[in-house]
């Protein structure tokens, strides 16, 4: 069984910047339409930013300018700049991929990571 695994996640100071990365456990064909989400303590999960299988970004109000997605086959990142004490939350991927080229494309969540902004 496949999973997504999220790493890069930490403790940072305001000002500071992260990379999220999102990794297949194993060997996959494909990675197509990709989002990360967060959720805060006592929150509901957030769509922070999201790439389409043609590379179309978007991104919320709250990280746009700030956050940057991107994608290759097999991975994806988020890149996190000029970071806020209310980015702190649990960041997740959600990936839409293929495993095998006569596989179809499925949905997978991440286990999260944790994104900590602090002084």
């Amino acid at each position: 069984q496949v999973q997504f695994v999220e790493s890069g996640g930490g403790l940072v100071q305001p000002g500071g910047s992260l990379r999220l990365s999102c990794a297949a456990s194993g060997r996959i064909f494909g990675i197509y339409a990709v989002g990360w989400y967060r959720q805060a303590p006592g929150s509901q999960r957030e769509l922070v930013a999201d790439i389409s299988r043609d590379g179309v970004t978007e991104y919320s109000d709250a990280v746009k300018g700030r956050f940057t997605i991107y994608k290759d086959n097999t991975m994806v990142y988020l890149q996190m700049n000029s970071l806020k004490p209310e980015d702190t939350a649990v960041y997740y991927c959600n990936v839409d991929a293929q495993l095998r080229p006569d596989y179809g494309v499925d949905n997978y969540w991440g286990q999260g990571t944790q994104v900590t902004v602090s002084s």
